[in-house]
């Protein structure tokens, strides 16, 4: 039976266009490649959420054919946030079941989508099996359930808490991490931004390798070109050897810039310049040498406004900032407070007489504004479990906001 198409489809055209294709079933990405290459579709398969979404980042193609169901990501969550991640690729659900009901489809269809809809259609109408060629619909619904919504598998270890910004936070992390994508962490002081950094890096295909952590806000600026780029003997007084430098020494693993806000304006730039070509170049050296690094930035500054201000170089907050990650405040998820507090006392558990915490002294914690947040925490714990003493239970006198000994 023959297929009148509603459009023209230009040939040279559709050779050219490529498709990620995520589904775990392996007959299925085998089928439907078969039936879209013989299409002159080019078909990228991936095993799940975490898979596509590096085959996305790496060939940036016109679609994304997601199964109704992965094994590490909730479809739902994925498919939005690759729609907000690459809004100019058509994202679509190859769905089994019954198809939804258009009611919740925003917007036309896209002549790309078109295309790949007739192409998926036509495959159908040449005789292959009905199972073979699946029904797709846009997958661009306004979902009943709340995108937020993270199941618990979600958590990570390194993350204490079982809030829900908290399991957004451990989604996010899960999404990018596969990736190559620089990622810059805000937040406020304390919350735990080179924490997130370590479970990236610890996700990435780079956990093998090292993590290196430079505080560009510890190192006086003379001398953090050289520490950051590395230099050669002599480059400079009391340069007696050479030295290598940062960057260089995360090649092949991860580079965490923390405090990237402190970074001098003339360093920013050269800083721009490796993020772009890869290449660095010692102090004190005419040549140039490739580095492998993936960069992890981290402030507690809005790099944005500060951009505006002539402060930060805005070219370089973009480029930092591919896949921005906020990690909330402890004010944001005072419902993890209990965990957190177990988690501190357990961990000083390990070095002193392990102490336990009264009710009150619980309830005090919760009233607190928290500006340091989970650091100030740790200590007030810690300097309540010293005053405490001998005794086993903190109780609500021993929790106190500044070092200050009562007389």
């Amino acid at each position: 039976m023959g297929v009148t198409p509603i459009f023209r489809i230009d040939e040279q055209q559709l050779s050219m266009r490529c498709v990620v294709l995520a589904s775990a079933d392996a007959g299925l990405r085998n089928k439907l490649t078969e039936d879209l290459t013989g299409l002159r579709w080019t078909v990228r398969g991936a095993v799940g959420g975490a898979d596509a979404m590096a085959q996305v980042e790496e060939v940036r193609p016109e679609a994304l054919l997601v199964d109704n169901w992965l094994p590490d990501l909730e479809v739902a969550e994925f498919s939005a946030q690759m729609m907000t991640m690459y809004p100019a690729m058509d994202v679509l659900r190859v769905d089994g079941s019954t198809a939804r009901s258009g009611a919740g489809v925003q917007g036309a269809r896209s002549p790309r989508r078109n295309e790949l809809l007739h192409a998926l259609r036509m495959a159908q109408e040449q005789g292959r099996p009905v199972e073979s060629v699946l029904q797709v619909l846009p997958f661009l619904e306004v979902i009943a359930e709340p995108v937020a919504m993270v199941r618990k598998a979600e958590s990570l270890p390194e993350m204490i808490g079982e809030s829900r910004v908290m399991r957004e936070l451990a989604h996010v992390i899960r999404l990018v991490a596969p990736t190559s994508a620089t990622v810059l962490i805000e937040g406020e002081t304390g919350t735990g931004k080179e924490v997130v950094a370590k479970a990236v890096h610890r996700l990435s295909g780079r956990s093998g390798k090292s993590f290196t952590v430079l505080n560009c806000a510890a190192i006086p600026e003379s001398l953090l070109e050289a520490e950051l780029f590395g230099h050669t003997r002599g480059a400079f007084t009391g340069a007696v050897q050479s030295r290598t430098g940062r960057i260089e020494a995360a090649h092949g693993g991860t580079l965490f810039l923390d405090e990237i806000g402190e970074m001098p304006l003339a360093l920013q730039a050269k800083m721009l310049r490796f993020l772009e070509c890869g290449e660095l170049q010692r102090v004190g050296d005419n040549e140039t040498m490739r580095v492998d690094v993936r960069v992890i930035a981290a402030t507690h500054q809005h790099l944005e406004e500060r951009a505006t201000e002539g402060a930060f170089r805005l070219d370089l907050y973009h480029r930092l900032a591919v896949f921005p990650v906020e990690v909330p405040s402890l004010r944001e998820r005072m419902e993890d407070l209990p965990l957190l507090v177990e988690f501190f006392l357990e961990e000083m558990g390990r070095e002193m007489p392990r102490k336990a915490i009264g009710e009150s002294a619980l309830a005090k914690l919760g009233t607190h504004g928290w500006p340091g947040n989970v650091r100030e925490l740790k200590h007030v714990l810690e300097r309540a479990a010293i005053l405490a003493g001998d005794s086993a239970l903190i109780g609500v006198d021993e929790i106190r906001w500044r070092a200050k000994i009562r007389g």
